[in-house]
């Protein structure tokens, strides 16, 4: 009876990562649209000011909720062990109030202090008036993300996907609707974030209500109030007094350590985003020229060049629990052949996009963004795809083998190297110092990683087939469509992002066939069959 029982949980766990991977794809979809309506109704410019408030976004989330999300999940996920509802309800409950109390603080600050971190720390007074707008969603963003990590707590991944997708598709519709009527602005653009986090909360509220009522269902409570009279029922409302206080200071000890963690990686990415537009200015560009440059590049080429990371960071989520089963039962062989398969397949997929985006990167910036600047930095930054994917395999793997201390070293490492070159180079070099930069930080973080990942585990790598053919494939395959497209725009009269859109899912499949016609791809390999 025990064996049927695990096997169903197994099975729930993968329906529902294999649920929440998908639904994340057609949110960061819905989200990469979005991107380029933002980019064409707001211009580089005004898109440079926006990109600038989402470091401050990022620091204030990670204080007040990130690592309490974190540690909500795992203790839900302990005590819905021992069947305990009320315990389980108690420990939202408190994490919710430390999360919205930290997010209320962060809100008053951020709000009163906008003029001052505009001024001080972004260099752009035209942000204020957009983080004082921003800080409103914080409460918001506390209750959601506390709701998350109940739910993942619980195994239960269906609210946290659908709620995302809720957001992301209230902040399109909100935006489109009314930018109908008025210009679209960058406080325009964040009214539309804070109605998109408001409707994820007011839905994610709704559906912890139906879960609670399933859970009160389906687990026995204990700890509960009873119907006392008198002494017995004010012994039994000072026990609970003390059971939440054991609960938040249980919260506060594991999340904090994670909060800070995630904290100094997050300050180093925030001031990596403030200094690029001032090392721009120290270059010589004036302050439109380089907000402008840095609206192009964070805003539409990193667009271009993240998005097929969405499928490195779906397999990402799906290696993790393989990785941890295989390295718990001390199985080596199926360590070795999941690690083999996952950097296989992340290396392949980071060839492919540099070879697409460096032969049909220009093309790209001009059709959809109408932005040939977008489209050179892109061509530029397209050796960066190989490096880029894998290093998310990598930091998935090591996390797998509960050696988070190791990801957290490596990525403080790259991002530090990064921000140095920054300083260093972009001065002296402008727009090609920051091409370099992130090229030399992103190799040896990928280095790094492979080198901690090897020490844990040893598995083939098939550079033949993961590099030598495909890279042939590649060349061939690329030449002949983009010349297929310039012959097709020059002589017919259909729209140019029709035809690139139509090429580029061509040129797809016609790379998969040559793939799994020479043996590139294997059947099996990502399954694990032999």
């Amino acid at each position: 009876m025990i064996a049927p029982a695990r096997g169903h949980m197994k099975n729930k766990l993968i329906l529902g990562t294999l649920f929440l991977t998908i639904t994340g794809f057609i949110t960061r979809i819905i989200g990469f649209f979005y991107r380029i309506f933002l980019s064409n109704a707001l211009g580089a410019r005004l898109l440079g000011i926006y990109q600038l408030i989402f470091p401050v976004y990022g620091i204030c989330f990670t204080i007040f909720a990130s690592g309490i999300q974190t540690a909500i999940s795992k203790q839900v996920a302990e005590k819905e062990i021992n069947g305990d509802s009320h315990e389980i309800r108690r420990t939202l409950s408190c994490g919710i109030l430390l999360s919205v109390s930290s997010a209320v603080l962060m809100s008053v600050l951020v709000f009163l202090g906008a003029p001052f971190i505009a001024e001080t720390f972004l260099k752009e007074p035209e942000c204020a008036k957009s983080l004082r707008l921003l800080a409103l969603s914080f409460p918001f963003c506390g209750i959601t993300s506390c709701i998350h990590g109940y739910c993942y707590g619980m195994k239960k991944s269906f609210l946290p996907a659908t709620s995302q997708l809720a957001e992301q598709s209230m902040r399109v519709v909100f935006l489109y609707t009314v930018s109908v009527s008025i210009p679209v602005t960058c406080e325009l653009a964040i009214v539309a974030l804070v109605a998109g986090e408001l409707t994820s909360c007011l839905y994610c509220a709704v559906g912890n209500a139906v879960l609670k009522r399933k859970l009160r269902a389906t687990l026995p409570t204990t700890g509960a109030l009873s119907s006392q009279p008198g002494h017995v029922a004010e012994a039994q409302t000072q026990h609970v007094h003390k059971k939440d206080s054991r609960i938040l200071k249980k919260l506060l000890a594991m999340s904090l350590p994670l909060t800070t963690n995630r904290l100094f990686i997050n300050v180093l990415h925030s001031f990596e985003a403030f200094l690029v537009p001032l090392a721009l200015r120290r270059y010589g560009l004036s302050r439109d020229e380089a907000l402008s440059i840095f609206g192009i590049m964070s805003g539409m080429t990193m667009s271009f060049l993240m998005f097929p990371g969405t499928l490195t960071n779906s397999l990402s989520v799906l290696l993790l629990p393989v990785i941890s089963e295989s390295a718990a039962r001390d199985n080596t062989r199926a360590l070795s052949r999941s690690a083999a398969a996952a950097v296989k397949y992340s290396v392949l997929l980071g060839v492919c996009a540099g070879f697409a985006f460096f032969f049909f990167g220009r093309e790209l910036g001009i059709t959809v963004f109408s932005e040939e600047r977008a489209g050179s930095y892109l061509v530029n930054l397209s050796f960066l795809c190989p490096l880029l994917y894998v290093s998310t395999t990598f930091s998935s793997i090591l996390n797998g083998l509960g050696k988070m201390n190791l990801t957290f070293l490596s990525s403080v490492l790259g991002l530090s190297l990064r921000v140095v070159l920054f300083a260093t180079l972009i001065p002296r070099l402008g727009i090609y110092g920051y091409f370099i930069s992130l090229l030399a930080s992103q190799l040896f973080l990928t280095l790094f990683d492979l080198i901690l990942v090897r020490k844990s585990i040893r598995f083939p790598f098939d550079a033949v087939n993961t590099l030598l053919k495909p890279s042939v494939i590649l060349l061939a395959t690329a030449s002949f469509f983009l010349r297929l497209y310039e012959f097709l725009a020059a002589q017919t009269s259909f729209s140019h992002l029709l035809l690139l859109a139509g090429c580029g899912f061509v040129f797809v499949f016609a790379v998969l066939g040559l793939f799994l016609a020479t043996g590139v791809c294997k059947r099996g390999e990502l399954t694990g069959a032999e």
